[in-house]
């Protein structure tokens, strides 16, 4: 039963010529993931390395995001991009803004290893091949096939140090959401280990990770050495901020309430700039749309000035906020409520109260 609400609210292809709106039939009945970059009105190009892409310049800065669990999704052939109107959103395209502001603007796809009805074997092929599921994809007939070797948290970090090695920007912001933020942490402390190393540019270390209502399931894992997986993402987390990536959480839902089979994971909010938002344009059964309102919340508010702290001229945190001004609230002892405009899904009204963690 626990798992029944839960899951009412949580190849290398060879494309490279830009496309517009729906995915055609081969990237879901094929083995397809990776990096795509996105232009105005959801148009898209597969990132390819060596090849030139209409959507990607190497000295942008850029906003790369993770999606999370997708039961059921490759059936349907859905995969999700900038317009979130089958989410409970708004029907805009949410990268405008960014593209405007000179942003390169993406998505890390992993949306077939992801297809799983039980979340936590999505879960595990984060982390590592050897979960219950090793790494099977699903097609869009239904049928699952053995995958590769490599977790999928190894196979989206290729492709991201194969496709932007060119990379002479200094702004790299990764956003994740639900099951998507532990792969957010996940890829930054591998590119962060492989800068460690000196093979990688430290320009490719995200500035920046914000975690959408992130889910970590419960309980120890095996394939984890006996470990929660928030337990982990937490020690990622504290190391990476020792290596100066700014970390902000946002949370919308009730998915990682103990009383399903989540972790709400309080001692890793407590080390971000933690924003507790209140989509109550929707109702306390809707925590599917809940759920889901972080991602377009998060993307929409980069059109608006950031908000500010109840009874002060403070910036709360938005995806608009400075870095410093995020770093700020991530070192802080506080954390923001959402007070006005939680009845409006437009980010441009809103308030929040600044409370003890």
């Amino acid at each position: 039963m626990r798992q029944f609400l839960l899951m009412l609210v949580l190849s290398f292809s060879s494309m490279t010529q830009a496309a517009v709106g729906v995915f055609p039939d081969s990237v879901f009945q094929n083995l397809d993931h990776g990096l795509y970059w996105f232009g105005y009105g959801d148009s898209w190009q597969k990132a390819v390395p060596g090849h030139s892409n209409a959507y990607y310049s190497n000295s942008k800065p850029t906003v790369i995001y993770i999606h999370g669990w997708q039961n059921g999704a490759t059936q349907r052939k859905n995969r999700e991009t900038f317009n979130r109107q089958d989410a409970g959103g708004p029907n805009l395209d949410l990268a405008h803004a960014w593209l405007t502001a000179g942003y390169n603007v993406g998505i890390l796809y992993w949306n077939q290893f992801a297809d799983e009805a039980e979340v936590k074997d999505a879960e595990a092929k984060i982390w590592t091949a050897s979960g219950p599921r090793a790494m099977r994809w699903r097609n869009s007939s239904g049928t699952y096939s053995n995958g590769p070797n490599v977790s999928a948290g190894d196979l989206l970090f290729d492709h991201y140090k194969a496709n932007l090695a060119g990379y002479t920007g200094n702004n790299i912001r990764i956003l994740g959401h639900s099951l998507g933020n532990q792969m957010a942490i996940v890829l930054t402390k591998k590119i962060s280990d492989a800068v460690s190393a000196g093979s990688l540019n430290s320009r490719l270390l995200p500035k920046r990770v914000a975690l959408l209502d992130p889910f970590y399931s419960n309980q120890a894992k095996s394939w984890l050495n006996n470990r929660w997986v928030g337990e982990v993402s937490r020690t990622y987390v504290s190391e990476l901020k020792g290596k100066g990536v700014i970390f902000e959480a946002y949370r919308t839902s009730a998915v990682t309430s103990t009383i399903f089979v989540g972790d709400d994971n309080a001692g890793l909010m407590n080390m971000t700039a933690f924003t507790e938002l209140k989509p109550w344009y929707f109702s306390a059964t809707q925590q599917t749309e809940k759920h889901n309102a972080a991602v377009w919340h998060y993307l929409w508010s980069f059109s608006f000035n950031p908000p500010l702290v109840k009874g002060s001229s403070d910036q709360a945190a938005s995806a608009k906020t400075s870095d410093s001004r995020i770093a700020t609230l991530m070192n802080g002892s506080k954390k923001l409520v959402h007070d006005q405009g939680a009845y409006t899904k437009e980010p441009s009204d809103d308030n929040f109260q600044s409370v003890n963690r």
